[in-house]
């Protein structure tokens, strides 16, 4: 974990496309969850920060589809 922090403070670029990654898909998350009147999961995906990977576990698998 000491090298990734390393790396991180040696490389800036590196922290912006981690805050960036996770802002877009946090912000299209969030905005599905809101959109599907889904508040726990907006509250969730709004306040836990996992670089991403909530936000797509819950695009992917609990986010409703639009039906044509």
């Amino acid at each position: 974990m000491e090298n990734v922090m390393t790396t991180i403070y040696q490389n800036p670029w590196m922290l912006s496309l981690i805050v960036i990654w996770s802002l877009a898909w946090k912000a299209i998350a969030t905005w599905h969850a809101a959109r599907n009147n889904q508040p726990a999961w907006f509250i969730a995906l709004f306040v836990v920060n996992t670089l991403g990977i909530l936000e797509i576990i819950y695009l992917v698998f609990f986010s409703k589809r639009k039906s044509k």
